[in-house]
């Protein structure tokens, strides 16, 4: 095992409290293939007595996301176990209210939950930091509360930053340095219906932005056919340039978007709770 900076007493005290919440577990790890479910399926691994990773294929998670987590799975010599969940199939995820993710979540543990019975589990995990607990509006943490899911980085009091600091002190550089991310339906205004058709063009104009102008932090908003496309705050230079404008609008219509603008002020974690 690498060793992390224990130079910081107070990030070394957490990492033993990690290892005191897995150490000899049985455990499903929820696993997205993000900073901090990459992380913790990396402890898992090596504290856990038994480590099965599952990894949700739905259309609203974008897209190249599970190839990413099968290579890290497979680097890490981990069971890796894709499972599909038509989120579309509930009606009050797809009605899209504020508590919308709460429904969602708990379609996803459901599938877990079965799983974990399945692969001998007895505990299922996930990557929730204390930043999540105590930042952005967040319902589909109650969903976790209800079937018994435990977040060890939440429980440790291990922020997002720690996330990153940890898996940089364990060699993992890689993870340390992905960008958030989130479900393509957060992209879309509350009481705004959740359409197969949103979700792929909301999917695909994300990765045509990132490719064509390399940026790494990137949202576009679908409010009913209008794309407010959000940038990281230091990328946004990025996008000033009248050709590149021109490509990303011809792309975006030919996705079905009617009206493209660029939200001058750059990425902003859960934009779209600022009307709650």
């Amino acid at each position: 095992m690498s060793v992390i900076p224990l130079e910081d007493s107070l990030l070394a005290g957490k990492l033993q409290k990690l290892r005191a919440f897995l150490e000899g577990r049985r455990v499903l790890v929820g696993f997205s293939g993000g900073v901090d479910s990459s992380l913790l399926l990396f402890l898992a691994e090596r504290f856990c007595s038994k480590v099965v990773a599952v990894t949700v294929d739905s259309v609203i998670f974008p897209l190249g996301e599970i190839e990413e987590a099968r290579v890290f799975a497979e680097n890490l010599n981990v069971k890796h176990i894709v499972v599909k969940v038509d989120s579309l199939k509930d009606p009050n995820f797809v009605s899209n209210p504020v508590n919308r993710c709460y429904y969602c979540k708990k379609q996803i543990l459901e599938k877990l939950e079965e799983v974990a019975r399945a692969e001998g589990c007895d505990l299922i995990v996930d990557g929730t930091n204390a930043s999540d607990v105590e930042g952005d509006y967040r319902p589909g943490i109650q969903a976790l509360k209800e079937h018994g899911v435990l977040s060890p980085f939440a429980e440790a009091g291990v922020t997002k930053e720690e996330v990153r600091l940890l898996a940089l002190g364990f060699g993992l550089k890689n993870v340390a340095g992905k960008p958030s991310s989130a479900c393509l339906a957060s992209r879309i205004p509350y009481g705004s219906k959740i359409t197969e058709g949103k979700l792929r063009r909301i999917g695909e104009a994300e990765k045509f932005i990132k490719e064509v102008a390399k940026i790494r932090v990137l949202r576009v908003r679908d409010h009913e056919g209008l794309a407010r496309i959000e940038v990281g705050k230091n990328e946004r230079e990025k996008l000033f340039n009248i050709e590149l404008f021109e490509k990303i609008a011809d792309k975006l219509k030919n996705l079905g978007f009617t009206y493209i603008c660029f939200d001058i002020e750059g990425y902003k974690t859960g934009s779209l709770n600022l009307v709650l």
